[in-house]
C-alpha cells in the first residue's frame, strides 16, 4: 500500500513539473498581457501544488509557509497587474482622504 502511495505522489510531482513548464512557455509566449496574467495565476497554483507535493515527499511541514507566501504574492501581483491593464495605473492618486 505504501508503494502505491509513493508511486502516485511521485507521479503527481512529475505531472506538476510538466504542467509548470507548459505554463511557463505560455507565460513567455502569450499574445496579450491578459493572457500572461491568467497564465501567471495558473503557474502560481501549479507551483503551490508542487511545493505541497514536495512537502509530502520530504515528510516535512516547513514548506507550507512558502505556499502561503506564494499565494499572497500571486494575489497581490494579479490584482496590481489587472488594475494596471484596466486603467493604466495601480494606485488611485486622485482620491483625497477625509480627515
Amino acid at each position: 500500500m505504501e508503494a502505491l502511495t509513493n508511486f502516485f505522489i511521485t507521479a503527481a510531482a512529475i505531472i506538476f513539473g510538466i504542467a509548470l513548464f507548459i505554463t511557463l512557455y505560455r507565460l513567455i509566449k502569450g499574445p496579450t498581457t491578459a493572457d500572461r496574467v491568467v497564465t501567471f495565476d495558473a503557474t502560481s497554483a501549479i507551483l503551490m501544488s508542487l511545493v505541497g507535493t514536495l512537502s509530502i515527499i520530504f515528510k516535512t511541514v516547513s514548506f507550507l509557509d512558502s505556499i502561503l507566501l506564494i499565494a499572497i504574492i500571486s494575489f497581490v501581483s494579479t490584482v496590481s497587474i489587472s488594475r494596471f491593464i484596466e486603467g493604466g495605473h495601480v494606485f488611485n492618486g486622485n482620491s483625497k482622504r477625509n480627515r
